[in-house]
């Protein structure tokens, strides 16, 4: 009888512990399933927001390159001697027509960036910071000429090769 009297007790207890079980499971569950759908119910406007951004950001537009077939070849005088100073340029644009018009009036900008290479200083150039100099007043020059000639401008002038001698 002892036996009988513990089972019922033993029974109640163990169907109190998987009640329990199932309601904390249940509560994690809905818990879990809240957080889900708030957090998603969030993203979809996150995507919206991406998609009118999207519509609105700029297409990438690739480069184009002009590459100038002669090179500047210049002389600089340094410290009595006679130095010489060789460069290869191109011009970087995304707009081809700035391009195109910059082949119409190559004659032009030739000569404004002949007399703006060979006006420099020979130890300048042999430094980072002079060479960037030349590169930022050279595409001055050319937007300069460019816009003199009512065309677009010019992103950057490019050195394909520049020799110091």
């Amino acid at each position: 009888m002892a036996e009988n009297a513990e089972k019922p007790g033993g029974k109640g207890k163990l169907k109190l512990i998987i009640l329990l079980v199932v309601v904390i499971l249940l509560a994690v569950g809905l818990s879990v399933a809240g957080t889900l759908w708030f957090l998603k119910s969030g993203d979809d406007g996150a995507e919206a927001d991406a998609d009118s951004e999207a519509e609105t950001a700029e297409v990438f537009e690739p480069s184009h390159y002009y590459s100038m077939s002669k090179p500047f070849i210049v002389t600089l005088a340094s410290e009595g001697r006679q130095r010489y100073m060789q460069i290869f340029v191109a011009l970087q644009s995304r707009d081809q027509a700035a391009l195109d018009a910059a082949q119409t009036h190559m004659p032009l900008i030739r000569s404004r960036l002949l007399t703006l290479f060979g006006a420099q200083d020979f130890q300048a150039m042999q430094t980072p910071e002079g060479k960037e100099a030349l590169l930022q007043k050279g595409v001055e020059t050319v937007n300069q000429v460019l816009e003199q000639e009512g065309a677009e401008p010019v992103d950057h002038i490019l050195f394909e090769n520049f020799v110091l001698q």
